[in-house]
């Protein structure tokens, strides 16, 4: 049975808005995968050491892989996009972010590896598209919706959708 994940997706270096469809068409490609529903695109002010604006969104995965296997291929996939990892910058400007946010109900807590997100319940930028596809889902350690988590959120970073 496949599992459903949730993967965040950003970009703010290049057309980030093709960046960002061209990680969703990757995803989409990887063995056993397939993309069930994509948010819209989000623009959003940039947190951390970034200084140009990103281009966010969500998708709806269903996968066979285990989490560990797809965090691999999501670093491949940001490898092959031209993804530089700076070491001590964490929150810099990169060409695609490939986030796994939820994987089916399931807490990971691995030194590489955290699903659900860590940062998930504070971000607009990433509850915003997730609320779109599901607004219901609730988050396996807190316990709340993923609209909850929006009405609640303190993150007062701008935040705009992108007419398609």
């Amino acid at each position: 049975m496949p599992h459903r994940v949730f993967i965040g997706i950003g970009s703010n270096l290049g057309d980030r808005q093709a960046n960002c469809r061209e990680a969703r068409t990757k995803l989409g490609e990887l063995p056993n995968t397939r993309v069930v529903a994509a948010s819209s695109y989000y623009e959003s002010e940039p947190h951390g050491d970034a200084k140009t604006w990103f281009v966010n969104s969500v998708v709806e995965i269903e996968t066979d892989f285990a989490p560990a296997d797809l965090l691999k291929h999501t670093k491949k996939i940001e490898d092959a996009m031209g993804r530089k990892r700076v070491k001590g910058k964490r929150w810099g400007s990169r060409v695609v972010d490939l986030d796994i946010l939820l994987f089916n109900n399931e807490v990971v807590n691995k030194r590489n590896l955290k699903i659900p997100h860590p940062r998930l319940a504070e971000r607009k930028f990433v509850l915003a598209p997730l609320a779109e596809l599901a607004p219901q889902l609730i988050h396996p350690a807190l316990n709340i919706s993923v609209s909850e988590m929006l009405a609640t959120v303190k993150d007062s970073k701008r935040l705009h959708m992108l007419s398609v």
